[in-house]
């Protein structure tokens, strides 16, 4: 098992049908000791069998976008743990509205919560692991194709992608000299909730289908592994990647 051993925190677990559950399973099944984060009610309400199911060592709540939340998150941590050997970040938020029509018509607003939530949580959360991590550790994140091409209805998640993509390279350069190793997972078109919200999403499953090299969609479990080989040791040597799970959709050209 490839993570035996290990203490992992995964944030944004936030139900069964989600890339997050993929991975936390792969996890699980590989040895790891898990703990996990939520926002609010209605989210804890569908994770916490989830993550009990599994025996979580814990289950805090979590808003990335509040500096407090975040300390006392990392504070429980370093009380129940005392370390921390790999982070799970699969949050990611835009509003409705701006993942449909014209990405020009993004508000200021909406374009700085999509950026917020989306790519700079990934910073806050690797600069309160950092100390944790005393032996080094993996950070892994979750992006899509949207982040290198010009996906319709994607719009500003897109740009947040790419800020995220971006920020992995910065964060493994920084956390190198420390061992800590920093990727991400571009996961092609999978049927999760949150994707639901993006209008047009089944013709985007429809296309993957009909154009990816494998002629099929993947799974959440797909990634999960892919996931969990990030994590572990087995990739000691590879750090600031965006490494793409999607049956080879982002090698066609069109």
């Amino acid at each position: 098992m490839i993570l035996q051993g290990k203490r992992g925190l995964i944030v944004g677990l936030a139900n069964a049908d989600s890339i997050a559950w993929g991975i936390t399973q792969v996890a699980h099944q590989q040895g790891a000791q898990l703990g996990f984060t939520y926002l609010n009610a209605a989210i804890e309400k569908r994770m916490r069998p989830l993550a009990e199911g599994i025996g979580a060592a814990f289950i805090e709540p979590c808003d990335v976008n509040d500096e407090a939340s975040l300390d006392a998150l990392f504070q429980k941590i370093a009380q129940e743990w005392g370390g921390l050997d790999f982070l799970v970040h699969s949050v990611a938020f835009a509003q409705r509205e701006d993942l449909m029509g014209r990405f020009c018509d993004t508000s200021r607003q909406g374009f700085l919560t999509a950026l917020e939530t989306s790519a700079y949580s990934l910073v806050a959360l690797a600069r309160r692991a950092q100390p944790l991590m005393k032996e080094g550790g993996s950070i892994v994140t979750l992006s899509y194709y949207g982040a290198e091409k010009a996906v319709q209805n994607y719009n500003v998640m897109g740009v947040a992608k790419a800020a995220l993509e971006a920020s992995v390279r910065y964060l493994a350069l920084d956390l190198g000299p420390q061992n800590i190793r920093v990727n991400a997972i571009s996961a092609g078109a999978i049927k999760t909730l949150s994707a639901r919200g993006i209008h047009g999403f089944s013709e985007m499953l429809h296309l993957t289908q009909e154009r990816a090299p494998l002629k099929r969609c993947l799974s959440a479990l797909e990634v999960g592994r892919s996931a969990a080989f990030l994590l572990s040791d087995q990739a000691s040597a590879i750090t600031g990647e965006t490494l793409h799970v999607d049956c080879g959709y982002n090698i066609v050209g069109m």
